[in-house]
């Protein structure tokens, strides 16, 4: 109903929670006063109530808002909240001389009764049925088939004619897993090891090489966070606030991969992970709790200005949100859920109200109105966060906590010994300059008692309408089912709802969970999803090209635990996998775009495996693991640089990674912004890749380096020299017109290096 007519609580909460609840509300109640509800406006503060019902001249709020002190005009910055405005008074002025009715209305919520806005045709869409494993088809070139994704990739290449193309030979083979797997080349000696190798298991062998290498969990771990929108710092306004706890997540995501963590579980600890546990009554932190917080960084990924009054006003938050919602849907559900943010979404069947839904299942933890910033206070125990309004806590394993603690008090007792010395001053800076500061991982938590979720029409928090609870897209349900959340333990103040979502987002039979997962590491084995449009398994999006298989591999991958490994296993150790990338003019014919999968493709490298390469051809390769990200230094000329180790460069997964300073090397090979996420980088061929390449400091250091190493393994025999080249650099060694090449121009270089130093007077070095 119109609220100028017949306005009832429900359009007067609203007006509370955006004007006048930071200052009365959950945490702050200034004079006593909580305006939250009915109920708390009759008991009103130290003045007295709040409203009397049926008299507006008596009810102190409508005097306060007349007289500017409600909200008071010199907090309004401080608060990030606007003034009452004409509209908004005359709403709470009728609803005060109605008498304050109250309307009984029940949030919106998925019952037992069909769903009026999504019906069961609309639930018959390919996605958003449950994955059925299909049967193996039979064909015609069984001695080709290696495992069953080799059956589904023939039948489909049968029917056109074709078949797959021969197996790449060995050092191609290893190559291409070498990369795949760890974004590194294998060396010289690994290449060799494996071409000797003459059992049958070889090739296996080689992928659970590879597959337990540290270096696995860095390449697959650098997909995840692009899908995450990992950022070190928290972007949209120029002055790019950095998150120095944001590493801690990086590293969980590396380790996770490493250790095989079963997807079902890495998507709860990262949707759920403070409500697995009760850590804030634990006696001890254990590395698995402290885990389980630092994953829901996850949650913490999306750009957010409000750490600035100004940029922190109830749209911005509310902008926060949606990008959280948008990260959870593209790379999680592979659906749009952001097109439903204003309105019903125009191809899927995901009614506007079911976006609101999802917004009430975050509530407990991205609450716009009573919003945690994104600043950090020094923290005094497991919570204190909560109170002083950061976003950080201090709940680390309790051994690290105790090595920082023994830490400080040693170094407190040097202190305490060197003030007693002649040279006290400097000695005492110098310890002082040695305290760690205290050890704190950026999460986020459920704070309980959220505020009441209303739909906002056209996306816009001044319209409200009807109010909803929590729940999942309605058509990837039964229908039938209501969405039951409850604290996850006795007592516990937090609401348990995003707990709820990732266990039903985890049910072997969801439509989407594990056709999203494995269409993306299909994507980065084969250069292309079986879905290409990785982030929408919707109506807008493309169909699959094959999919049984997807299906099949979907079923396969739950069966085998949420196994990551055993998927790339199932995938690498395939014929499809195997095969050669030569293009016939049969394929050109039929297959022109290679949908069928006739030839492996060429993919090409992306920016930090291109780098990570360069440095380990070079020598200069810092394999040092985890920890805070390596620091960027902006040169006046515009290029953003990574500062060297004293070993080299760490891989580029640890350099930092702010939004507005990225690395030139990296954004310069398609490192994207994240805004809020990456769900596929693109490729693309450009000449300032080439210019830098030629020009840039960095690579001309790393040249001198593997120029150094070529001389120290080989000598100075030319031939030797680019034969160990090519060895290093390609994993092969060159064929004559690349060595004749490759020789004349080191000639001519030379030649010309010694014109250049007989005329500069300089001596041969």
């Amino acid at each position: 109903s119109d609220p100028l007519l017949n306005p009832s609580q429900h359009d007067v909460i609203p007006i509370m929670l955006r004007h006048c609840t930071p200052c009365h509300g959950r945490h702050l109640q200034e004079a006593g006063l909580d305006l939250r509800n009915r109920t708390a406006m009759l008991k009103g503060g130290r003045s007295g109530p709040a409203l009397v019902p049926g008299d507006t001249d008596k009810s102190l709020m409508i005097q306060k808002i007349h007289a500017g002190q409600m909200p008071p005009l010199e907090r309004l910055v401080e608060a990030s909240v606007k003034p009452v405005d004409p509209a908004e008074t005359a709403i709470l002025m009728k609803w005060i001389k109605l008498g304050a009715p109250e309307m009984v209305i029940a949030p919106d919520v998925a019952t037992t009764t069909p769903d009026p806005l999504v019906s069961d045709e609309d639930r018959d869409f390919w996605a958003f049925r449950a994955p059925v494993k299909a049967a193996v088809p039979l064909v015609r070139s069984a001695d080709r088939v290696r495992n069953p994704i080799d059956a589904f990739v023939l039948s489909g290449l049968e029917q056109q004619g074709l078949s797959l193309a021969p197996e790449a030979d060995r050092r191609t083979l290893i190559r291409r897993a070498s990369f795949d797997l760890t974004g590194l080349p294998p060396d010289p000696q690994e290449i060799e090891t494996f071409l000797s190798d003459k059992d049958p298991q070889a090739y296996e062998k080689l992928i659970d090489r590879l597959l337990d290498s540290p270096r696995y969990g860095e390449r697959w771990g650098r997909y995840w966070l692009d899908l995450a929108g990992y950022s070190d710092s928290e972007g949209k306004r120029e002055q790019d606030l950095p998150r120095p706890h944001a590493w801690r997540y990086r590293d969980y995501v590396i380790r996770s991969f490493n250790a095989d963590k079963p997807y079902s579980r890495f998507l709860l600890e990262q949707l759920a992970g403070d409500e697995l546990a009760d850590y804030q009554h634990a006696a001890e932190i254990t590395t698995e709790m402290s885990d389980n917080l630092v994953a829901t960084g996850f949650l913490r990924m999306a750009p957010d200005p409000t750490w600035a009054n100004i940029t922190g006003f109830i749209p911005d938050r509310i902008d926060v949100i949606a990008d959280e919602i948008d990260v959870f849907g593209s790379g999680i559900l592979g659906l749009t859920l952001k097109c439903a943010r204003c309105h019903s979404h125009k191809f899927d069947p995901i009614p506007h109200r079911d976006y609101y839904r999802m917004v009430d299942v975050f509530k407990g933890a991205y609450d716009e109105y009573n919003w945690l910033r994104p600043e950090i206070h020094p923290g005094i125990g497991p919570v204190s966060q909560d109170i002083a309004g950061g976003r950080v806590l201090a709940a680390v394993p309790t051994s690290e906590r105790k090595a920082w603690e023994d830490n400080n008090a040693r170094i407190a007792q040097e202190i305490s010994a060197a003030q007693q010395t002649p040279e006290a001053e400097a000695k005492v800076k110098s310890l002082e300059a040695q305290r760690q500061p205290e050890p704190q991982i950026q999460a986020l938590w459920d704070r309980g008692d959220p505020s009441l979720t209303y739909i906002y029409r056209r996306g816009d928090p001044l319209s409200p309408g009807r109010l909803v609870g929590p729940g999942v897209p309605s058509v990837l349900t039964d229908g039938k089912t209501p969405f039951i959340a409850e604290p996850p333990w006795p007592g516990a103040r937090s609401t348990g709802r995003r707990l709820a979502l990732a266990r039903w987002l985890t049910q072997p039979d969801h439509p989407l969970t594990s056709r999203v997962a494995v269409n993306r590491i299909w994507k980065h084995h084969f250069g292309r999803g079986i879905v290409q449009t990785l982030g929408n398994f919707g109506k807008a999006g493309t169909p699959p090209t094959h999919p049984e298989l997807l299906d099949w591999l979907a079923v396969e991958f739950v069966e085998h635990g949420w196994s990551f490994k055993n998927m790339h296993r199932l995938m690498m150790t395939s014929a499809t996998y195997r095969q050669s990338s030569t293009l016939t003019s049969q394929q050109e014919s039929l297959d022109p775009d290679n949908r069928l999968i006739s030839r492996m493709p060429f993919v090409r490298l992306d920016a930090e495996s291109l780098f990570d390469s360069l440095l380990l051809v070079a020598g200069r390769l810092d394999e040092t693991r985890y920890g805070p990200g390596d620091p960027v230094t902006a040169r006046p000329v515009g290029l953003v640089t990574p500062q060297a180790t004293s070993l080299g460069w760490r891989r580029m997964i640890y350099v930092q990674q702010q939004r507005k300073r990225l690395p030139t090397h990296l954004e310069s090979f398609d490192y994207p912004q994240m805004n809020p996420n990456c769900i596929e980088r693109r490729d693309s061929v450009v000449s300032p890749q080439a210019l830098y390449l030629m020009n840039n400091g960095m690579i001309f250091e790393l040249a001198e380096s593997f120029a150094t190493r070529i001389r120290k393994e080989v000598g100075s025999d030319p031939m030797m020299q680019i034969q160990r080249i090519s060895l290093i650099a390609f994993g092969r060694l060159p064929d004559d017109e690349e060595q004749s090449i490759s020789l004349e121009s080191l000639t001519q270089l030379e030649a010309k290096w010694t014109r250049h130093l007989t005329s500069s007077g300089a001596a041969d070095p």
